[in-house]
């Protein structure tokens, strides 16, 4: 082989060796051609909506237990949902300009469902009964009312469509779907 040849063929083993970590790179990012599919997962207005229920959940139900006594749980889950209410309203036509609209209701069944899940009931626990009302999940701790979590059905409609996505959010931030 003449000193030509072998200086191709070394230029060419360094070209292949330089390629190499790129194409690990390429297939540790993935690749995918729809760049418009995939910015619009991170999109999802849903998540939007969730984050700004969470927050409002959160804010309404941190001064229930020094207003209500557990005798007024009623009173207290009414109070949640009037002061809810005017930032529900606000969320569901939010987005409008964007295309966006949700309609967020209250889902009793699901609220239900995290209180037999989340609240036991016997002897061995810390704390008393909780009760599920309007959608909204009471516990009575030393004789005060504490929300413990709120059910909603969140219907995103946008011009790809509709989803609903069936929540149940607690004021300390966590949320079950």
């Amino acid at each position: 082989m003449t000193r030509r040849g072998q200086l191709v063929l070394v230029a060419a083993t360094v070209v292949a060796v330089a390629l190499v970590p790129i194409l690990f790179a390429s297939l540790q990012l993935g690749y995918h051609d729809d760049v418009r599919a995939t910015a619009d997962y991170h999109d999802d207005p849903s998540v939007d909506a969730l984050r700004v229920l969470e927050r409002a959940v959160a804010t309404e139900s941190a001064s229930i237990p020094s207003q209500y006594a557990w005798a007024e749980n009623d009173s207290a889950v009414a109070t949640v949902r009037t002061g809810l209410g005017p930032r529900l309203d606000r969320l569901q036509t939010s987005r409008i300009e964007d295309g966006v609209h949700y309609n967020i209701t209250y889902n009793e069944t699901a609220a239900q469902q995290w209180e037999d899940a989340n609240c036991p009931s016997g002897p061995a626990r810390q704390f008393g009964d909780c009760a599920t009302d309007r959608g909204v999940v009471v516990q009575n701790r030393v004789d005060r009312t504490h929300v413990l979590a709120v059910g909603f059905d969140v219907t995103t409609t946008t011009e790809r469509g509709a989803t609903t996505v069936t929540v149940v959010l607690e004021p300390s931030g966590r949320s079950s779907r």
